[in-house]
């Protein structure tokens, strides 16, 4: 699985331009970081229904954007919105997070 697939749209080219510098930011404030970046990979997979590459675009987009409900910079809380939407998401398409999702997340988080 690649570390940059496919995807459609502006909100697909900021997902991918800002989603690992965030990530590595949020990675000790996330407790599922791993479901994040498995959701990551399947966004960008092209065997992904168009509808969950949406759900899962707009809350990876909410993920990166700098300025969003809570600020990321404030300790404690600043991923807590994040989190919320998120935790969303991921729910509402985890049929279509595949192994192959999570073993591309683990590997990526192992590595950095």
């Amino acid at each position: 699985m690649e570390r940059h697939g496919t995807g459609d749209g502006a909100d697909a080219g900021r997902v991918r331009a800002e989603f690992w510098r965030t990530a590595r930011r949020a990675a000790r404030q996330i407790p599922f970081m791993e479901d994040v970046v498995a959701a990551y990979f399947c966004a960008f997979d092209k065997s992904t229904p168009l509808r969950a590459k949406g759900i899962l675009l707009a809350a990876l987009g909410y993920f990166v954007l700098p300025a969003d409900a809570i600020p990321d910079v404030l300790a404690g809380l600043g991923f807590t919105d994040d989190l919320t939407v998120l935790t969303a998401a991921i729910a509402a398409v985890r049929t279509h997070l595949r192994p192959g999702h999570r073993l591309a997340a683990r590997e990526a988080l192992e590595r950095d």
